[in-house]
């Protein structure tokens, strides 16, 4: 890469946001996507650009993209698989999309393709959704968008917001199971059996072997704390009902697989509308602990924002907006926490990292 296309922390770094899209390669967390409140208007951010944090120096990188670039956009879902980024569905000037993209992290080139499918036929617009990856497909659930009258078969996978429609178009929510194969280029839609979540958004998911769990999320103006797991070999949905003390019922919050049976929810919007900061460290059903902060300090609020896990199971928060994100005058993160970042480079920095470090006890931030 030469000087035009590479900047590091000291000229600049990248720049605070919501509904962005990060994920940890190697020792790196790559940032793409996103939008900022400025005044009155939400401003998505420049999608040419993907943001590289090293976990060990804690520099910033900027890398111009180039290729098929995605429009710029919000909500969207993103992955990694074998050194590609993949991002699905999100919501751009025009609305929620359905267009699937890869790039490739590793290479340096940060080539964008779109990905065109042979077979089968990729789900219908959405934002707010989650994915799982098994077994080298991606597996899409939920979300909140817009089909056709014509297409909506029933309410128990389709639940139309009724305050949102245009002639035969409706948007909603939904619990669809989508698949997509990189290798045959081939959209499916698995059967599944059990008992299914209700259609939602905004919820959180996670995979441990070869299980996909989601936890809450929202469905119509409720904010859920329920917990449900599917298996990715049977397609058979279960609902796990762990012992207290339950986690609250949120949307926007995040869920992050932090060993081989553990799991850990951070942040998110409350039944109340208000941010959340508490922790909780799930093992599987039984929740072994949580904690809150060990100070008080009102930047650990978070909601839609990303966390990645990175080496030694640790927990690496960034973005997102410690404000109720609807209102559009209340501004995105614009602080910086990040205990292996230089002291120096923490007055320069206006993004929000933690890093949530495993221990005998609670996780500390």
């Amino acid at each position: 890469m030469d000087s035009a296309t590479e900047k590091h922390c000291s000229e600049l770094v990248a720049r605070e946001r919501s509904g962005h899209t990060a994920l940890v390669e190697g020792n790196v967390m790559y940032v793409w996507g996103g939008y900022v409140s400025i005044a009155d208007d939400e401003v998505f951010l420049p999608n040419d650009e993907i943001w590289l944090f090293d976990l060990e120096s804690g520099v910033w990188e900027m890398c111009t993209m180039s290729g098929e670039v995605p429009s710029p956009m919000s909500g969207i879902c993103g992955c990694s698989m074998n050194g590609d980024m993949y991002i699905f569905g999100g919501c751009d000037d025009s609305g929620q999309t359905n267009q699937l993209y890869c790039v490739n992290l590793l290479d340096g080139k940060f080539t964008w393709s779109k990905v065109n499918h042979r077979t089968g036929s990729p789900p219908s617009p959405r934002d707010k959704l989650s994915c799982w990856v098994f077994n080298g497909r991606l597996i899409y659930f939920g979300g909140y968008g817009h089909k056709q009258l014509d297409e909506i078969n029933n309410n128990r996978s389709f639940l139309m917001d009724e305050s949102s429609w245009a002639e035969d178009i409706y948007w909603g929510w939904n619990n669809e199971v989508h698949m997509f194969d990189p290798t045959s280029a081939r959209w499916c839609e698995p059967h599944t059996s059990g008992h299914s979540p209700e259609p939602r958004a905004a919820h959180a998911s996670a995979t441990l072997g070869n299980k996909g769990y989601i936890y809450g999320g929202r469905i119509r103006e409720c904010r859920t704390s329920d917990i449900h797991c599917l298996d990715l070999e049977s397609w058979t949905w279960s609902e796990i009902v762990p012992v207290s003390p339950v986690p609250l019922g949120r949307s926007w919050h995040t869920l992050t697989a932090i060993s081989d049976s553990a799991l850990f929810l951070f942040g998110g919007l409350s039944i109340e509308c208000k941010p959340m900061s508490k922790c909780w460290a799930e093992k599987l059903i039984k929740i072994q602990k949580s904690c809150d902060p060990p100070f008080n300090f009102i930047s650990t609020l978070r909601l839609w924002h990303t966390a990645c896990q990175g080496k030694d199971s640790d927990v690496i928060v960034f973005g997102g907006s410690c404000d109720f994100i609807l209102l559009v005058d209340k501004g995105h993160c614009n602080d910086a926490l990040n205990n292996s970042v230089k002291k120096n480079q923490l007055d320069t920095m206006i993004t929000y990292i933690a890093f949530f470090k495993k221990s005998n006890g609670p996780y500390t931030i």
